[in-house]
């Protein structure tokens, strides 16, 4: 292996989502939740390959669900035997046990320097992340409802990546892939403007209330925006994904009409919008989002989702725009870290 700095010099931050993938949409969808115990367990994973790659220090996010104590008692016990485990320090910050812990992490995460985020979570969780900064470069884990933001990737791997970049083993060019995102400004009317972001999909509802947060009917969809659009996807990004797959690296978004229940539509499409749960929707029309030049929703009032819940609400006389921005935020580039370190000899020992 390569020379690399004093561990004690490099600090990797965790935030695991007690509570992801445990919203409406998995109950009506038949679909597990990932217990706390299984949470732990992947932390372990991370600490554990994190130290053994030379990363000297973790900071995490606390929590009010068990994670923090139960993990506490699983690596007292596991450095008796094992000692590559890093430093462990949370966070001094007391948990709400809501989003605002993720955006309080995240600020926290960038003063304290730490050289790159893995987050435990969906899409929300996530979008929470690069909500409060683009500062860090993050290495997703699907641990949330619908995950089509984070990867399905054992956590090991995650986290040999993540201390290769870390250590500066390997440097931002080769470890880390720009990533767009849509860009939602709410003005006009009586109130001031709204700015918001989506990491997966934008979708236009006709409902006027929050109600729920999770968006998982189709009935009052009236247009779904997308980043990029995966086949392999879950939730309402699997719409353009079936449609017309938009690859994460590509410059463009997706934007796609639904038929109103008295119109004809082009087609109709089969997705699975939840777990377990596909429905068929009625396509008016769809067409590719350029970066940098803003979509105007043709709905006089409604709802904004952005990656899944419920977020914007709209009334007459507001207008609602929807923009792809290029290159927005960073994410650590798991597959060409790793096979970059094959080619170069990064994991090689001397006999």
């Amino acid at each position: 292996m390569h020379a690399a700095p004093d561990p004690a010099d490099v600090c990797v931050g965790i935030i695991a989502n007690p509570v992801s993938a445990r919203d409406i949409r998995r109950i009506i969808a038949n679909a597990g939740n990932l217990q706390i115990a299984e949470r732990v367990n992947i932390v372990m994973r991370l600490l554990s390959t994190l130290g053994a790659c030379g990363v000297g220090r973790v900071l995490m996010m606390p929590d009010k669900a068990g994670i923090r104590a139960m993990l506490s008692r699983k690596l007292d016990a596991e450095r008796r035997i094992q000692r590559a485990f890093p430093q462990l320090d949370f966070l001094d910050m007391d948990p709400q046990s809501t989003v605002e812990d993720t955006h309080e992490a995240t600020r926290r995460m960038v003063d304290a320097g730490v050289k790159a985020l893995i987050v435990l979570g969906g899409d929300g969780t996530h979008r929470a992340v690069v909500r409060t900064s683009t500062a860090l470069p993050i290495a997703g884990l699907s641990t949330g409802t619908n995950n089509a933001f984070p990867e399905m990737r054992e956590p090991t791997l995650s986290a040999m990546a993540v201390a290769l970049y870390a250590t500066g083993r390997l440097g931002p060019d080769d470890a880390l892939m720009p990533n767009k995102l849509l860009e939602i400004t709410v003005d006009g009317g009586s109130r001031p403007p709204r700015h918001d972001i989506a990491l997966v999909d934008a979708v236009i509802s006709s409902s006027r209330t929050v109600g729920a947060r999770a968006l998982w009917t189709p009935e009052s969809l009236h247009a779904v925006y997308l980043a990029f659009a995966d086949p392999e996807a879950i939730g309402f990004s699997a719409i353009g994904g079936l449609l017309e797959p938009v690859g994460r690296r590509m410059p463009f978004g997706l934007a796609i009409e639904l038929a109103p229940e008295a119109a004809r539509p082009t087609l109709h499409l089969s997705a699975p919008i939840a777990p377990g749960l596909m429905h068929s929707l009625p396509v008016a029309s769809w067409q590719a989002m350029p970066p940098g030049m803003p979509s105007t929703v043709a709905l006089d009032a409604g709802i904004v989702a952005l990656d899944g819940e419920r977020e914007l609400p709209f009334e007459r006389g507001e207008r609602v725009q929807i923009t792809v921005r290029e290159q927005a935020f960073f994410t650590v580039d798991v597959s060409r870290c790793l096979q970059l370190a094959a080619r170069r000899g990064l994991f090689h020992h001397a006999p």
